[in-house]
C-alpha cells in the first residue's frame, strides 16, 4: 500500500469501526488496556466458539491510530484460533496498519494487540481454574 492507501485504510477503520460493540454471555472475557500518554482506552472482548475459533469485539476511545488498530485487529482476529492469535506479533500488526504512518505512534498502534493478549491470558487462567474446580468436585 502507498501512503495514501494506508491513510484511507486507517481512516476507514476509524470512521467505520468493525466489531465495535460489547459482548456478554458465558465464556466471554474482557480485558481493558490504556495508554495514559494520550488517553487511549480499549476494551477487548474475547469468546471462543464451539469450533475453537475466536470471536473478538472491542469498545474504546482515543486517537485515530489506536481505534483503527482495534477495529482492524477485531476483524482480523475473528475466526482465528487462539494459537494463531498468539503468533501475531507487533510487526505483523504495524505492517498491516501501515508502518510508515504508525512508526512514531507504536504504543497507540499496538495497544489493541497488548489488550488482546491480556484477554487470551485471562481466558487461559479462567479455563484452567474451571478445570481444577471440576476435578475437585
Amino acid at each position: 500500500m502507498d501512503r495514501q492507501e494506508q491513510t484511507e485504510f486507517l481512516l476507514d477503520h476509524y470512521e467505520n469501526p468493525r466489531h465495535k460493540e460489547p459482548m456478554s454471555g458465558d465464556g466471554v472475557v474482557m480485558a481493558k488496556g490504556g495508554n495514559p500518554g494520550c488517553g487511549d482506552v480499549v476494551k477487548i472482548y474475547l469468546k471462543v466458539n464451539g469450533s475453537r475459533r475466536a470471536v473478538v469485539t472491542f469498545e474504546g476511545e482515543g486517537c485515530t491510530i489506536s481505534q483503527a488498530s482495534a477495529s482492524y485487529l477485531s476483524e482480523f482476529a475473528s475466526g482465528k484460533t487462539l494459537d494463531e492469535l498468539t503468533k501475531l506479533d507487533y510487526d505483523d500488526l504495524i505492517d498491516a496498519l501501515g508502518r510508515e504512518l504508525v512508526t512514531q505512534r507504536t504504543r497507540c498502534a499496538t495497544l489493541s494487540l497488548d489488550t488482546l493478549r491480556a484477554a487470551i491470558r485471562k481466558r487461559e487462567r479462567e479455563t484452567e481454574a474451571a478445570a481444577r474446580d471440576a476435578r475437585h468436585q
